[in-house]
C-alpha cells in the first residue's frame, strides 16, 4: 500500500513540483493551499506525512503544526516544514513549533526525497519501492526540469 502525503503549499508552482515528484515516486498526495483546510484534511485522511509551508496566507504553518501536535489523534503524524523562511535560528524555531524536519527552498529534489523517505520508511524492512513506469517517470522528469535551475535547485 502506498504512503499518503498531505502537501500544504500556497505557491502553485511549488505545489505542482512537489505533487509530480511525489507521485512519480509512488506516493499518493492530498493537496491544500490553506492552513485550516490542512487541519481538517489531516483529521479526515490521516496522511502518513505532512509537508507544511510555513508562510501561508491566512494562518502560519507553524500554528497549524501546533494544532496538529496538540490533537492526540493526529499528533504522531510527522510534519516536515518546507519554506524559504531560512534566517539564522529559524530551523530551531520551526522544530520547536512541532516540525520534525526542515527543507529549505529552493529545494534539492534528492534531499527532498531523502528527507521524506527518512520519516516514512525509517526502520521498515518493507520500504516502499515505486513501480517502474517510464511514462510517469518521463512526465515527472519533464515537469521537474521546467521548475529546476541549471544548478539542480528547484523553485
Amino acid at each position: 500500500m502506498s504512503k499518503t502525503i498531505l502537501i500544504v503549499e500556497d505557491n502553485e508552482l511549488n505545489m505542482k513540483l512537489f505533487n509530480d515528484v511525489l507521485q512519480a515516486h509512488g506516493y499518493e498526495t492530498i493537496q491544500t493551499r490553506e492552513g485550516m483546510e490542512a487541519l481538517r484534511l489531516t483529521k479526515e485522511n490521516r496522511p502518513d506525512l505532512i509537508l507544511m509551508d510555513i508562510q501561508l496566507p491566512e494562518v502560519s504553518g507553524l500554528e497549524v503544526t501546533k494544532w496538529i501536535k496538540a490533537d492526540k489523534d493526529i499528533r504522531d503524524i510527522p510534519v516536515i516544514a518546507v519554506t524559504a523562511f531560512a534566517m539564522k535560528g529559524d530551523e530551531e524555531k520551526i522544530r520547536q513549533g512541532g516540525c520534525e524536519a526542515y527543507i529549505a527552498k529552493p529545494i534539492s529534489i534528492t534531499n527532498f526525497l531523502e528527507t521524506i523517505k527518512q520519516f516514512l520508511h525509517s526502520g521498515s524492512a518493507g520500504a516502499l519501492r515505486p513501480a517502474y513506469d517510464p511514462i510517469t517517470k518521463r512526465a515527472a522528469h519533464r515537469a521537474a526540469l521546467r521548475l529546476v535551475g541549471s544548478d539542480g535547485s528547484a523553485i
